[in-house]
């Protein structure tokens, strides 16, 4: 490979294969580091006997061409054209999601119905002044009775803070477009549909595990390098500039250089790792960042079918779940006897908290009572067996002072003029996996001699306009 440059990029993830992948297509060689033995993060397929399952449900679903040809480019027809099904389980009752009129009229009664009414009218009449937080965001769109039946539990089960410890950014970001009487035009008008909200979505065969399988080998095979098992320890840089990476992989340290380098490692990991140490401002900005781990009980059922829904979010606080996915509904190939099913019992906590640190046969345990509990299984006999992951930082907290220490790093990180920052965890925002690939992509090009703004990625109007590839290369 005669190539103009060597790229490293720490973590093979959707945003560093495909920033690798681009650089290879244009003879750029890229280097890969994975800690993990398999590509993917949290994108990735875990297998056990034979059972395939997500670290949560991974939909391959974008307004952004680019990446949409990338998907078919790499992959081929191996993708499934899914339709969406998913409900919300809440007081015993099972509410469509998205909201139907008639289906939530029906669970929720006359009455509760009128005063939901009444609470939205009061928001449209007297609004929170500001919106600084969660609760004063969708209280303003749906009013109080009915954020505090659909939205407040469920993600203070997913944050394990108050809604009000929960900037209004990340409801801006994850729910942008909804509003009750935007819920009551998608029920009533016929090919109306709220942005944020999809009904068919494609997804691999055997999982998202797949793409990203099939990406390293085109990347290795064209003479990338992709190391699993790799773990970086120190990040060295002088006069503005990444030096070099010391790298630990089994038994063995070593250096690693190139000419420019992409990250999409925890920001908060990478600032700790730099050499010299960034100042002191910019370490405790990094140490105050927060994040939400997460485990998923895979369960499997002596059950040929269970109920019909892709996943369902469990807003119930009784329930220490948060959200179900039954995967043979993503792809019958993930599970490989057809007359069972395999569950994900998905739950939100933290490190070293009561949940994680159970045992994982305790895990199981709890989670097939769970779902015994919800009925959505009669017979607790019938789960056969059960394996538990766990998974670090797979959300990053949107709390109170997330965005000033979040800036604080930023500021200092622009100072280097070969390290770009990637994906969700590198960027520190909610990304989904099209936003996460968009940046990656972006950050090859930039390697390459364009101009783009990585932290544009996922704004309102990135979110909700397709890129086409004048837009991506409008700044060269």
């Amino acid at each position: 490979m005669t190539n103009r440059k060597t790229v490293l990029i720490i973590g093979a993830g959707p945003a560093g294969l495909i920033a690798a992948y681009d650089l290879i297509k244009q003879n750029t060689q890229p280097i890969v580091l994975e800690k993990a033995d398999r590509v993917g993060g949290i994108s990735r397929t875990e297998t056990y006997k034979g059972y395939r399952f997500d670290i949560g449900g991974h939909r391959f679903y974008t307004k952004v061409g680019e990446v949409q040809q990338l998907w078919l480019e790499i992959l081929g027809n191996n993708f499934l054209k899914v339709p969406r099904l998913s409900r919300i389980y809440y007081n015993g009752k099972f509410f469509n999601y998205p909201l139907e009129v008639n289906n939530a009229l029906s669970n929720l009664g006359f009455i509760n119905s009128l005063l939901m009414l009444f609470s939205y009218l009061q928001a449209k009449i007297k609004p929170h002044p500001v919106e600084e937080n969660f609760e004063q965001w969708v209280c303003n769109r749906f009013g109080k009775r009915l954020y505090e039946t659909f939205f407040k539990t469920y993600t203070e089960k997913v944050w394990g803070i108050s809604c009000t410890e929960i900037r209004a950014d990340w409801a801006a970001q994850r729910i942008q477009g909804m509003s009750l009487k935007r819920v009551i035009l998608d029920s009533l008008v016929k090919n109306h549909q709220t942005k944020s909200l999809i009904k068919e979505f494609y997804y691999p065969e055997l999982g998202p595990g797949m793409m990203w399988e099939k990406c390293q080998e085109i990347i290795t095979n064209q003479g990338g390098i992709v190391h699993l098992n790799t773990e970086v320890n120190k990040i060295y840089h002088q006069h503005n500039q990444i030096q070099k990476i010391t790298v630990q992989q089994e038994n063995q340290t070593f250096d690693l250089q190139a000419d420019e380098f992409i990250s999409s490692m925890p920001i908060s990991a990478l600032i700790l790792k730099l050499e010299p140490p960034a100042p002191t401002a910019v370490l405790q900005a990094a140490r105050s960042l927060k994040y939400r781990d997460f485990l998923i009980v895979a369960l499997i059922i002596d059950a040929v079918d269970l109920f019909p829904d892709n996943w369902i979010y469990i807003h119930s606080p009784e329930f220490k779940v948060g959200r179900i996915q039954n995967f043979k509904n993503w792809s019958l190939a993930m599970v490989p006897d057809s007359s069972k099913t395999c569950l994900g019992m998905e739950y939100f906590c933290s490190e070293g908290d009561e949940l994680w640190s159970r045992s994982d046969s305790e895990l199981i345990e709890f989670a097939s009572r769970e779902i015994v509990d919800l009925s959505l299984l009669s017979n607790i006999n019938k789960i056969e067996d059960g394996t538990v992951i766990r998974q670090l930082k797979a959300y990053p907290v949107y709390d109170q002072e997330y965005r000033q220490h979040l800036q604080v790093i930023q500021d200092y990180l622009q100072g280097f003029d070969n390290l770009q920052t990637i994906g969700r965890n590198g960027m520190h925002r909610y990304n989904n996996q099209d936003h996460s690939m968009l940046t990656g992509l972006l950050a090859a090009k930039n390697v390459l001699g364009e101009n783009h703004d990585l932290w544009d990625v996922n704004t309102e109007r990135s979110y909700y306009e397709e890129f086409t590839k004048k837009d991506l290369r409008k700044n060269n």
